[in-house]
């Protein structure tokens, strides 16, 4: 103790920064390799008969899907093995004596939250750029392989397609084909103060390009009062403020969109007056909520942890999983609020952060000093 004292005062507090945030990250990215080569392994077993079955390509196999499936698994371990890193090392420091040995030499305790803060703001960034700009394309990528080579998950058509194009605008389609770039049975209605006032049929719908599509065998019936207007005809070109792709997005598929593209999505919905996005603002805001846990994972951890106690390290990872468990049930349970209406997305996905960031002030308080 009193030669890691002096070694204290020789070398100043950088050399205690630069042995936590080595100690803090080693762990932590020795345990997301250790846990992603065994969640490879039971993959591979899993999907061995199908890679066979479909003749994957060994390149595929590797590029395509298992080099896209390790950072969608790392963000999602994330939270996780932050705070089991940080309980195992500093568990480790408060059973050899060395927390107290640091607040011994002067350092407080507060001070020495800040390499551990360090660590988790590299641990933040890697996983608000995973989350929001890396995985997005690699899970379209990891999905396009399984649909080849495993499962077939993409739909090639759609039925029953209505939507707000517009406040005030309602499109509807009883079945659009991928494959043929066309809908068949269109109609398209607007309304002024809930009044309908016109109404666009058509036996089938065609796009163009960009909002530009084509309607073949048309007939537009415009409301004035108790008169009617009618106008027909074989074919017609008509701007419609939508795109064939919006009619397979569903909420599933929102982890495939980077941030600006879902920022673009929702800000695009909301002015068409499409009330049924939850699930598209929950992806979002987790895109924001999840790397700062980050933070919140290492203050309950540190201060958990710096306590020697009787029973040592096991006793800190079991509550420490505890807590960890906790977190990921509250998480996955408060979006079930959202959903439900109870709640608005953003304090559901936040709810988790605001409560356990509570329990990280409580314990840092009551931590030894």
């Amino acid at each position: 103790m009193k030669a890691l004292q002096v070694d204290y005062h020789k070398f100043g507090l950088k050399r205690i920064d630069t042995y936590i945030i080595k100690k803090f990250l080693g762990t932590y990215f020795y345990s997301i390799i250790l846990i992603l080569s065994i969640a490879v392994v039971f993959d591979l077993t899993e999907k061995l008969d199908d890679f066979f079955d479909n003749n994957a390509p060994l390149k595929a196999i590797i590029f395509d899907y298992y080099l896209n499936f390790i950072p969608f698994y790392m963000n999602m371990f994330s939270p996780l093995f932050t705070f089991i890193s940080v309980i195992f090392f500093t568990s480790k420091m408060a059973t050899n004596t060395e927390i107290i040995a640091i607040l011994s030499s002067g350092v407080s305790f507060r001070r020495l939250m800040v390499p551990y803060f360090i660590s988790a703001f590299v641990i933040a960034s890697i996983a608000f750029v995973l989350g929001g700009y890396v995985i997005p394309p690699s899970n379209q990528k990891l999905i396009d392989f399984e649909d080849k080579y495993v499962k077939k998950k993409k739909m090639n058509h759609a039925r029953n397609v209505q939507m707000a194009v517009e406040p005030g605008v309602i499109m509807y389609i009883e079945r659009y084909e991928i494959s043929e770039n066309k809908g068949y049975r269109f109609s398209l209605e607007k309304f002024e103060h809930k009044k309908l006032v016109s109404r666009l049929t058509a036996e089938t719908i065609s796009w163009d390009s960009a909002y530009t599509w084509t309607l073949k065998d048309y007939l537009q019936r415009d409301f004035h009062g108790m008169k009617e207007s009618l106008t027909y005809g074989m074919s017609m070109d008509t701007v419609i403020n939508v795109k064939p792709e919006e009619f397979f997005i569903t909420s599933a598929e929102s982890p495939q969109m980077t941030n600006p593209e879902l920022a673009g999505y929702l800000k695009r919905q909301k002015s068409r007056g499409v009330g049924n996005i939850q699930g598209f603002e929950d992806e979002y805001y987790k895109r924001f909520s999840m790397p700062l846990a980050a933070f919140i994972m290492t203050l309950i951890g540190v201060s958990l942890s710096s306590r020697k106690v009787r029973g040592g390290m096991g006793v800190h990872l079991g509550v420490g999983l505890a807590l960890s468990s906790l977190y990921i049930l509250f998480s996955t349970f408060s979006t079930t609020f959202s959903v439900s209406g109870l709640l608005s997305p953003f304090a559901a996905v936040w709810l988790p952060n605001i409560v356990f960031l509570a329990v990280g002030i409580y314990l840092y308080r009551t931590a030894p000093k």
